[in-house]
């Protein structure tokens, strides 16, 4: 399948899973339908596709990471943490619904990502048990990553502290995205995992930093939230650290070594290969 088939099967699930009625569904629904890269449910997709996994039996794992994804960002642009009015190119949740209604709807959120797996019939029990457990962990992981992120602010640090911080607050739940993908695609042997905890911690930290790299780089519109928002609060970059060239040349370097440890495969890497390219050509 391609990543336009992904996007269409994951916002349709998205929409099935997410509850209907009630102002906590309102602001459930503005904070994940029809916005977003939708980058990790289509890791999640594609590494199945690769071991010629059903994709219903990827679906759960792809929409509760994506959920969670949504939660953070949602937590993440509250005035008590990065104080972000603008999410997606429209008002963040905490300005359309108020905070108190933002916190609740990150809670749900991410109860509803559990939720999701638990019930889901699909996949044996066991391999639900273990798509949780990496869930939970990459959740904990991210947690940790933004707690280091608010910590540092305004403070001078070495890139090991800005990897470190990387590795958790985004790498986590891209590995999760990819784990996940894995666990249940019972043609993927342990080798093969092994290979993708590799792929998947590169793409991470090449993610984040390409990231750094476009807050300074493209404007509003495009971005989808606040241009140089880092820079005006202050926050360690990569950017700020290594300077914008060397930032640039660092994440592609990441990307390329990435694409270079899935070589090794069981299966046809190319689907995942042409996703990686994608990544380092975005402009949000």
């Amino acid at each position: 399948m391609t990543n336009k088939n992904y996007l269409e099967r994951v916002e349709n699930k998205l929409d099935e899973f997410l509850p209907n009625s009630g102002a906590l569904a309102d602001s459930m629904r503005y904070s994940v339908l029809d916005c977003g890269k939708r980058f990790r449910p289509t890791l999640t997709y594609t590494i199945a596709d690769m071991f010629e996994e059903r994709l219903e039996h990827a679906d759960s794992s792809a929409c509760a990471v994506e959920l969670i994804h949504a939660y953070s960002l949602i937590h993440d642009d509250l005035p008590a943490m990065d104080d972000d009015d603008i999410r997606h190119s429209k008002p963040a949740c905490h300005i359309r619904f108020g905070e108190s209604q933002a916190i609740l709807t990150g809670d749900a959120l991410q109860a509803l990502s559990f939720e999701i797996i638990a019930n889901d019939n699909n996949i044996d029990p066991n391999i639900r048990i273990k798509c949780i457990q990496q869930l939970t962990h990459a959740s904990f992981e991210m947690a940790q990553g933004q707690s280091i992120d608010m910590a540092i602010v305004s403070s001078s640090v070495d890139i090991s502290v800005l990897e470190s911080m990387h590795l958790k607050k985004t790498g986590a739940l891209l590995s999760c995205a990819v784990k996940l993908g894995a666990i249940i695609s019972k043609k993927c042997s342990p080798k093969d995992i092994l290979i993708l905890e590799e792929y998947s911690k590169l793409v991470g930290l090449a993610y984040q930093i390409q990231d750094d790299v476009l807050d300074m780089l493209v404007p509003d519109n495009v971005l989808g939230k606040r241009q140089n928002s880092d820079q005006k609060k202050n926050k360690p970059t990569y950017p700020s650290v290594l300077g914008l060239d060397k930032s640039q040349s660092t994440y592609k370097r990441f990307y390329e070594n990435s694409i270079k440890s899935i070589e090794k495969l069981s299966v046809n890497a190319n689907q995942l290969i042409e996703l990686t390219n994608q990544l380092q050509s975005r402009r949000f």
